[in-house]
């Protein structure tokens, strides 16, 4: 690990996205996924199924305020578990102080106000603002004097508080809240949310640690390691280093602290995915092959991520490395999609990769973002980016309809409608996106990384700009005192042409890193360099020098229709094809293509035709190419016939792209077809 090619985001105060392709999308989570999830967690939308978030902090902070001013004549409350329980009158608007939802249900308004906070350094919004502040106001008020910030056992008895970190998600909910305030805090300037959630950090390092007398456990699911870490690079409070260190390194000891809390079976004692679900079954620097929750799994590798960063330990470091070739070269959908089974929504074994029975959570591609990204601030290397980018345009994209109003929580690769419906082995593949969720993660999970598409698309040391994915917009980096404006205007993903433009005031000394995409391979074309040092390394175009007004790149990818195949270990897909142009994937779908998906033959050699389109509402490629369908076999009076030689028909097929499938009705969808 060389801290010599440590990177770090750039603010979203020096990144104004203004075009190309992510800007629509940015815009569309502003306009509509934003207002649209604010209605949900008030449970305003008569076609969503209830959320019950913001009720449940306004029951917590009506409590607390009876708690103070009784004094010692409050009561606490007697625990009891809710789950997803609803009022039989109007569950939509419940007037009782009991908790409903699912016990993480704090977590959607801590995701939605990071998404507000990234959205307003893009587009400032006095209005949204305002309803941000009010909603915080709201959260705020909900907190105990000692920190603690979880509606669930504020309500529900605080005589259960950390009783359960395996189910109970207390500490997941902090690692949201931590998120969200810091973005806002950032954004706006304001430290209201920042203040509450270090108040609730300080607690849970005054209660977890190694010191005689604390708590030895961890968190059930992952995510406070990498917003403890968030927290400490905003506030220097060593702390919180110090406790993100602790919860990484705690993990997977034994004896395994969550059957201390007794609420494991002597059955499941002897099954040892228990652990592995919980990334638990091994200390962390052990383990070497991605297990459990795939969600949780990538949001620990984060926090891993992170912590070795931070603390230069290299050998966490390489666990990183370790897990992450692992993911990306054995268990990876070639839509950046993890976690094969609806069995604990986890990772199975390498080289399985079913596509009909598939989970691929959408937060599991998200987090596989997280991951590249962290990594990359690590070490520079392409194959980190590539896979961001997939994950971005394919597995993360796909969860979200392109009006921004319905989401899917799993992504399958292969769907027969009537399969969903009947087959109580894919219930969990739906054929069409949901409004919303009883346990809702993945719509606000993707506004706020759609929001802040910038701070994974360009990183930054002293003298050097790392271009990771070309975002049209514009990037400040300064050197030396000296302010540099980098003008990008980007045609991707549908053409390879990006340009770079230097605005400065005066000649500024810098380094400029432009990724080389892994889909075009050398096929590219580089115009402007003249005067600047140029070299490759790990994938990445170094061009350094001194640059002044006016100055241009130009770059040209090669955006070749790709036929792809699998490892012949991935039984599923031997005999198959996927389509790819650049890093966008492809898929056959009912709607343009009629039924009987699975008859079709594709030659591997064949000629693709390009088709540029507006007509499901944003600009893309779809494809056109001649293949062949085999007439279906019909067998009377029975199900088994000998065989006999196949009849092929002439078919001209059309493929869209992979994210934009379900946007026209519940019909048959394919990503990876037949070869003939």
């Amino acid at each position: 690990m060389d801290s010599t090619k440590f990177s770090k985001p750039i603010s979203l105060k020096r990144i104004q996205l203004d075009g190309g392709f992510w800007k629509p999308e940015m815009e569309l989570v502003r306009k509509e996924v934003i207002p649209y999830q604010w209605e949900t967690l008030n449970d305003r939308v008569p076609e969503a199924a209830p959320s019950y978030c913001m009720h449940n902090f306004k029951v917590a902070g009506r409590m607390n305020k009876e708690k103070r001013e009784l004094g010692s004549r409050y009561q606490e409350p007697t625990y009891t578990f809710r789950g997803f329980e609803a009022l039989p009158d109007d569950p939509r608007h419940p007037d009782d102080d009991k908790f409903y939802g699912c016990v993480f249900q704090d977590s959607d308004f801590s995701k939605w106000i990071e998404a507000v906070a990234y959205s307003l350094t893009q587009h400032p919004d006095p209005e949204l603002e305002k309803i941000a502040d009010g909603a915080i106001d709201i959260v705020c008020a909900a907190q105990l004097e000692n920190g603690y910030l979880d509606t669930y056992y504020i309500i529900n008895g605080m005589d259960k508080m950390f009783t359960n970190l395996k189910d109970h998600h207390e500490l997941y909910c902090f690692g949201h809240l931590t998120e969200g305030a810091v973005a806002y805090y950032q954004a706006t300037g304001k430290d209201k949310l920042l203040k509450a959630a270090m108040r609730f950090a300080d607690f849970i390092a005054s209660y977890f640690g190694t010191e005689e007398g604390k708590c030895k456990g961890y968190p059930g699911h992952e995510i406070a390691e990498m917003a403890l870490v968030r927290l400490y690079e905003v506030t220097g409070d060593e702390k919180y280093k110090k406790l993100a260190e602790y919860f990484v390194n705690q993990r997977g000891t034994q004896p395994y602290y969550f059957d201390s809390e007794g609420k494991v079976t002597e059955k499941e004692k002897k099954t040892k995915i228990r652990y592995q679900y919980y990334q638990a079954h091994l200390p962390v620097r052990e383990q070497k092959t991605a297990m459990g929750h795939a969600v949780r799994a990538v949001y620990l590798y984060s926090g891993m991520a992170d912590v070795a960063r931070l603390t230069g330990d290299d050998s966490l470091y390489q666990t990183c490395e370790t897990l992450w070739n692992n993911i990306t070269t054995k268990q990876m959908y070639v839509t950046g999609g993890i976690g094969q089974t609806h069995h604990g929504e986890a990772f199975t074994f390498d080289y399985d990769m079913p596509n009909d029975t598939i989970y691929a959570e959408t937060c599991a591609s998200i987090g596989l973002v997280f991951f590249a990204r962290r990594m990359l601030e690590m070490n520079p290397d392409s194959k980190y980016a590539d896979v961001m980018e997939l994950a971005l345009h394919n597995g993360v994209l796909s969860g979200m309809a392109l009006d921004g109003k319905s989401f899917f929580y799993v992504n399958p690769l292969s769907v027969n409608p009537r399969s969903c419906h009947d087959d109580p082995g894919k219930q969990h593949v739906k054929p069409v996106r949901q409004k919303w969720f009883g346990c809702a993660c993945c719509p606000p999970n993707l506004a706020r990384l759609i929001s802040s598409i910038g701070s994974y698309a360009y990183t930054e040391n002293e003298d050097t700009l790392w271009v990771h994915l070309y975002a049209g917009g514009t990037v400040e980096k300064e050197v030396n005192g000296q302010k540099a404006q980098v003008v990008i205007t980007s045609g991707l993903p549908w053409d390879g042409d990006v340009t770079l433009k230097v605005e400065s005031e005066q000649p500024v000394t810098m380094t400029v890193a432009l990724r080389i995409p892994g889909w075009c391979g050398e096929d590219f074309e580089l115009e402007g360099a003249v005067g600047k040092e140029c070299r490759m390394e790990n994938g990445y175009l170094y061009v350094s020098g001194e640059w002044k007004e006016g100055d241009l790149l130009k770059l040209r990818f090669a955006m070749k229709v790709k036929v792809m195949q699998a490892d012949s270990r991935v039984r599923q897909d031997e005999g198959k094809v996927a389509i790819m142009r650049g890093p966008v994937v492809y898929c056959l779908e009912e709607a343009d293509n009629g039924q009987g998906l699975p008859l079709v033959r594709v030659k591997p050699d064949a000629v693709f035709t390009e088709e540029k389109t507006d007509e499901l509402g944003f600009t893309m490629i779809m494809l056109r190419v001649d293949a062949k369908t085999k007439k279906p076999v019909t067998v009377e009076n029975g199900l088994y016939q000998t065989w006999q030689k196949p009849v092929y028909e002439g078919k001209e097929l059309r493929f869209i792209p992979y994210y934009a499938w379900a946007n026209r009705g519940e019909g048959e969808m394919e990503v990876w077809v037949n070869q003939l």
